[in-house]
């Protein structure tokens, strides 16, 4: 309680604290004293985890939706199935940015289209709801030439797009 009360009052920063746990030996007592809080913070989310069968299904679903965006994202990964071999790390960050960049670009083409159709369909007399909406995914690739010959046209304006989809029910 006076470690939290002391970083509140500004008395130690919170990364000289941090700093000074790192340093010290593994003897010090507010080492240990957060070693213990850290095991019972652990164990009581473990105990939780096992007892609240909703808690564990939302962990694997926002768990699954991460990985099907690494296996999107690893997609427009050219070449080397996403491994970075330079060392650089400006290099490094810009691989990742680029890739960030471009998958973000088709996340966003395939939102658009997807809504694109719906409402079509909706005008055809289709009702979608929101269930049917949650089982649609962003991270489709089975439309982009990875390896294809793109011509753009920075002069060409692209039609607007809507960004309401009024859902049945």
């Amino acid at each position: 309680m006076q470690v939290v009360l002391s970083i509140k009052t500004g008395k130690i920063a919170a990364s000289t604290l941090m700093r000074k746990l790192g340093n010290y030996s593994r003897k010090n007592r507010l080492y240990q004293a957060f070693k213990a809080l850290g095991s019972a913070v652990r164990t009581l989310f473990l105990l939780q985890y096992i007892s609240n069968r909703e808690l564990r299904e939302q962990i694997t679903a926002s768990t699954n939706k991460v990985e099907a965006y690494n296996g999107f994202a690893k997609y427009f990964f050219f070449g080397g199935e996403g491994v970075i071999a330079d060392n650089d790390p400006v290099e490094q960050e810009k691989a990742v940015q680029y890739n960030d960049l471009v998958s973000n670009a088709v996340i966003f083409y395939n939102v658009v289209e997807q809504t694109r159709i719906m409402k079509s369909l909706m005008r055809q007399g289709w009702k979608i709801t929101r269930e049917d909406v949650a089982f649609l995914s962003p991270y489709v690739t089975s439309h982009v030439k990875r390896f294809g010959d793109y011509l753009i046209d920075v002069e060409e304006v692209p039609e607007p797009y809507e960004t309401e989809l009024a859902l049945a029910g």
